[in-house]
């Protein structure tokens, strides 16, 4: 009796084995069958990368939910067995577990999507895709001035979501303020240093007046208390070692950062070079002699 049960039990196993193995393959093969079919509907490659993340999302969760039913005889002992399960999983797959909770709440909760650019960790990039157990982003930054891309793929597990504080760049308001500094020596004119600065950011900063940041800032608050009275471009002085430093502050989109930047310093340089009153500062040392040196001889030997 003990063998026929036991043969019994092997027979079951391999019955759900073959059965898991085969909704695994149906799944695949749907999902591959639906991608070739609508690959050529698609313009552009994002939707149908946001099409194809979707489709294995769902593809994962009827083939999770078919392998659980198969394996648990559809309810029986239920309780007794996901308690075991669960306990074993817990102490076993802790990390994994995490970055599948913190993959539902980017899900769920979106803290960032593919296209963002963020930081966590101090490492900054642009999100280009979100998997169940990591997200990959496009590094900006490390050994690259300003933000531009470094070429580097860095892979984040998910669960850094709930430790560590992430940054985004563009969601809600797709806008950051940034700042320009230019330092003149004491000598200067730092008011006409000032109008040149002033000058360059009307030129070359983006448009604050048609409305396109308003209108963004009045659609992110909606979603979070962002308030900004001031918008236009502005200047703020102030006085270190070597000299005045005229600060230009103006709202640039997150990825023009560099682009802008480049277009004020080749304005404000070119100025300066015609400019006799205004010379760039740079740390220097000044001996400073209060009194008039004096020579005294000593007379000539007598004789």
């Amino acid at each position: 009796m003990d063998v026929l049960t036991w043969l019994q039990d092997q027979m079951n196993d391999s019955t759900k084995v073959v059965q898991t193995i085969f909704v695994l393959a149906v799944l695949i093969l749907l999902r591959w069958l639906v991608l070739r079919a609508i690959h050529g509907r698609f313009e552009d490659s994002a939707s149908y990368f946001r099409t194809r993340k979707w489709l294995a999302y769902i593809a994962s969760g009827f083939g999770a939910y078919a392998i659980f039913t198969i394996w648990t005889d559809r309810g029986t002992n239920l309780g007794t067995y996901l308690g075991i399960l669960s306990a074993g999983i817990a102490i076993a797959l802790a990390d994994v577990l995490e970055n599948l909770a913190g993959w539902a709440f980017i899900v769920v909760r979106r803290p960032f999507k593919v296209g963002d650019r963020i930081e966590v960790e101090g490492r900054a990039g642009d999100i280009v895709d979100i998997r169940v157990f990591r997200f990959t982003m496009l590094e900006i930054g490390a050994w690259v001035d300003a933000d531009q891309s470094t070429g580097r793929l860095v892979h984040v597990p998910n669960g850094k979501v709930f430790s560590e504080q992430v940054t985004n760049y563009t969601e809600g308001f797709p806008y950051i303020w940034d700042e320009i500094g230019v330092m003149v020596t004491f000598e200067s004119d730092w008011k006409r240093t000032e109008e040149i600065v002033r000058r360059a950011m009307a030129e070359h900063a983006p448009d604050t007046t048609d409305g396109t940041i308003a209108r963004a800032i009045r659609e992110a608050a909606h979603h979070y208390l962002i308030r900004y009275t001031h918008l236009t471009p502005n200047t703020y002085v102030s006085v270190k070692d070597s000299g005045v430093m005229i600060y230009g502050r103006y709202l640039v989109p997150a990825r023009q950062r560099r682009h802008v930047s480049d277009q004020l310093w080749r304005a404000i340089l070119d100025a300066f070079a015609a400019e006799p009153t205004v010379d760039l500062a740079y740390p220097t040392i000044r001996n400073v002699i209060a009194d008039a040196l004096r020579v005294e001889r000593e007379p000539p030997p007598a004789g």
